[in-house]
């Protein structure tokens, strides 16, 4: 199969299109046939001490075996586990536990754009920051992969949105730098996923299959929408992620495995 592999010493240029074995599903995990992944602007730094490795760590395609959980054919869309392989491939192995049906109203290369905004926005405002109806919100780089969903749960959990720097009962930074410190003065609650800083909660967003869940009900409710910024085909991945690092983004990157 093909697959986007980043080799030593771990740059932009050093991604290239292998063919490689297809993976062999073990216990727990179902054989998904990738139709478009996600891509996070600063991913290839996760995997540094395990070269060559396959980027990308959210996905939507279908099921490619019958399994306990999931008949083949299934639209399926997932967060992936960050210390393994990615998805940026034909064929990926994915943990049965994170895989959750794709939203009936969203294409893959849609879908692809939802688990790593939407749960972490959802992990930011109603698990770290206990988001409560009629409290006010504002969101750092609100126009980024992250932050364009979480303006939009927070509105569908009954918040009120303000700018940032306006005073507010939560603060959620997706940005860090100085907007988390010109806004942070005027929060009750201080939520990031920028990096640690004094006085906000600091967190690493993880996969979880029942939120998925719930950010699909709202997609197909119409209250959620994730948006593209750009797509590029798996042979282009070193223009996709490229475009990942630019400023100007609206929206997600997302490499088109199946044209």
């Amino acid at each position: 199969m093909r697959a986007v592999r980043l080799h030593p010493p771990g740059r932009i240029e050093d991604l290239q299109l292998d063919e490689i074995q297809p993976p062999e599903p073990r216990g727990g995990q179902v054989l998904v046939r990738v139709h478009a992944a996600g891509i996070t602007r600063d991913e290839l730094e996760w995997p540094a001490d395990r070269l060559p490795a396959i980027p990308s760590y959210e996905l939507s395609g279908v099921v490619a075996q019958d399994t306990d959980d999931f008949a083949a054919g299934t639209e399926v869309f997932a967060l992936t586990p960050f210390d393994r392989d990615g998805v940026a491939a034909d064929y990926a192995a994915v943990p049965v536990e994170v895989l959750a049906a794709k939203p009936p109203s969203l294409s893959h290369v849609q879908a692809a754009a939802l688990p790593m905004g939407g749960l972490s926005a959802w992990q930011a405002l109603v698990v770290h920051g206990r988001l409560q109806p009629g409290e006010r919100v504002a969101v750092t780089g609100a126009l980024g992969g992250v932050g364009h969903l979480a303006v939009q749960l927070a509105r569908s959990q009954g918040a009120t949105l303000v700018d940032a720097g306006e005073p507010c009962d939560l603060l959620f930074d997706s940005a860090g730098g100085e907007a988390l410190a010109r806004s942070a003065k005027r929060a009750g609650r201080v939520v990031t996923i920028a990096a640690e800083a004094p006085g906000a909660t600091y967190f690493v967003v993880e996969p979880n299959r029942e939120q998925l869940l719930e950010l699909a009900r709202l997609v197909d409710t119409g209250e959620l929408q994730p948006e593209i910024d750009s797509t590029f085909p798996l042979a282009e991945a070193q223009a996709a992620f490229m475009r990942s690092a630019a400023r100007g983004k609206h929206g997600k990157v997302i490499l088109r495995v199946i044209e």
